[in-house]
């Protein structure tokens, strides 16, 4: 009976030490640049966009979970596949300046499955009206 105590407590012992060597690798998206200035934009052009680009920078796969623009005129485009450790990806931001003349200032909420679980892109500039 204690033999089978100690293997069942030495296989418990094995799984938790294997779970806390997962724990220590991680997904990690590193951004070149985090901020955008579209500088003077017309309106009468219509939609600019711009990219990020980022790298994983961890040890497991990287999975873009959403990205969520600060209003309706913003629309990121985000891979929907993992990217792998040391691979590049990109998101595409846009903004449409139609009836929005000024400056203006947008974020765009990126969730990852990543060590930093989110990240703030930021774009800005002004838009010349129509005339």
């Amino acid at each position: 009976m204690t033999k089978r105590l100690f293997i069942a407590f030495f296989a418990v012992c094995m799984v938790a030490v294997s779970g806390l060597a997962d724990d220590e690798k991680y997904a990690e998206a590193t951004f070149a640049v985090k901020n955008h200035d579209f500088g003077t934009i017309q309106e009468a052009k219509g939609p600019v966009s711009c990219t990020f680009e980022f790298t994983n920078t961890g040890d497991k796969p990287l999975l873009i979970i959403d990205a969520t623009a600060s209003c309706g005129c913003t629309h990121p485009e985000y891979p929907s596949k993992p990217i792998k450790p040391g691979k590049k990806g990109k998101i595409k931001v846009t903004y449409s300046p139609i009836g929005r003349p000024g400056a203006f200032k947008k974020t765009v909420k990126v969730k990852t499955n990543g060590k930093e679980r989110a990240t703030i892109l930021r774009i800005e500039g002004t838009v010349i009206p129509k005339k």
